[in-house]
């Protein structure tokens, strides 16, 4: 694969993370934001899905909300907007299951 493709592919794998972090400030409903991610990962997941896709978004969402907990325990972290058990926004652990899936599939087309 030529070193355009790599990069023309990178691009589309990241494009749903862009549009849910640009959604952020935009939609102010946490219940709501996380519908719609719900949907854009779907529609992600229809126009592409590869081996092991759901099981690393699935290990970026639980590992992350763990590992926030931890940040937010210990200080380091503080979210307004904290509609997951008073701590972190709804909608986060969804962004993250899906940027594991996306850096996954750009390790995969860097062949690292």
């Amino acid at each position: 694969m030529k070193l355009i493709d790599k990069i023309i592919n990178i691009i589309f794998n990241t494009i749903p993370i862009l549009v849910m972090i640009g959604l952020i400030p935009i939609i102010q409903n946490d219940y709501f934001l996380t519908v719609l991610y719900v949907g854009i990962i779907f529609i992600s997941f229809l126009a592409k899905k590869e081996r092991g896709d759901i099981f690393i978004f699935f290990f970026g969402f639980f590992v992350m909300i763990l590992s926030e907990m931890i940040f937010i325990s210990t200080g380091v972290e503080t979210f307004v907007r904290n509609s997951l058990f008073g701590l972190m926004p709804l909608w986060l652990p969804f962004l993250w299951g899906y940027g594991f899936v996306a850096i996954k599939r750009g390790l995969k087309i860097l062949e690292i």
